[in-house]
């Protein structure tokens, strides 16, 4: 009986010191893993503050990025408006030069007119030539043609010639009928000069005036011929200012049929 009792005090105390041994020992290891833990603990920290560091920077360079495209769309947006400026500059200075040009050449044609009015009066009547029809007529016969070219032949190749052609009719039948054929009969000219004779257009002045400004009272039938008829008149710029006298179609001298200006129609 004290055999077992001392058996069970000593198996109790054996226990006791086992377990007071374990729990030494787990302090022990408490005591040496708090430091790593902490620092464990730490690293965990310092991890957790750089991912969010990390996140900031990302943040920030796409920022930085999105800013950089932005600015790079301006600038090119830039560049293809200073392009399109200098477009529109080029285009302006185009325009400029055109109109500069026109207003040269604009002068330069107000200086022809000045030129051409102050020269329309030194034209001088050289010679006049007179070709008759027949009775409601406008064509031109064999000795109308031999009068005009008698004419041409005068001035031969002479420049700045002016040739004024008036038609006209006697008092027979409508006044108006009568403009008309006299027109018909000033245009039978303009067109022997022109197409026959290779007189510039430009050089003619043609009016078809009826029956008004007769050669002769119309009482008679040789009146009436002599009225149905085209005065050709040719004038030729004299820049010395002299003042000729028209040929007539005999080569006499003598004065035009009345309806003579001093000077052609311009």
């Amino acid at each position: 009986m004290k055999t077992w009792k001392v058996t069970v005090v000593l198996s109790a105390l054996a226990a006791t010191a086992l377990i007071s041994g374990g729990c030494a020992t787990k302090k022990h290891v408490r005591e040496a893993i708090a430091p790593v833990q902490t620092q464990v603990n730490d690293v965990d920290k310092r991890v957790k503050e750089n991912k969010t560091s990390i996140g900031d920077l990302d943040r920030t360079v796409a920022t930085v990025d999105e800013k950089a495209m932005d600015a790079g769309k301006r600038a090119g947006q830039a560049a293809e408006a200073a392009t399109a400026a200098q477009n529109s500059a080029n285009q302006a200075a185009q325009r400029a030069d055109a109109a500069n040009s026109a207003a040269q050449q604009a002068q330069q044609g107000v200086s022809r007119l000045d030129k051409s009015l102050q020269n329309l009066d030194n034209y001088r009547l050289v010679d006049t030539k007179q070709v008759y029809f027949r009775t409601g007529q406008s064509l031109l016969d064999k000795d109308a043609k031999a009068e005009l070219d008698t004419a041409l032949g005068a001035i031969g190749n002479a420049r700045n010639c002016v040739i004024e052609i008036e038609g006209f009719a006697d008092t027979t039948g409508n006044k108006a009928v009568n403009v008309e054929l006299s027109r018909k009969r000033a245009n039978s000219v303009v067109r022997y000069l022109t197409v026959d004779h290779n007189i510039p257009l430009r050089d003619v002045r043609e009016l078809g005036i009826g029956s008004e400004f007769p050669n002769a009272i119309n009482k008679t039938r040789a009146d009436r011929k002599n009225n149905r008829r085209v005065d050709v008149k040719i004038y030729a710029l004299d820049i010395t200012g002299a003042q000729g006298q028209a040929t007539s179609q005999n080569g006499s001298g003598s004065t035009p049929s009345s309806t003579d200006r001093s000077r052609p129609v311009q």
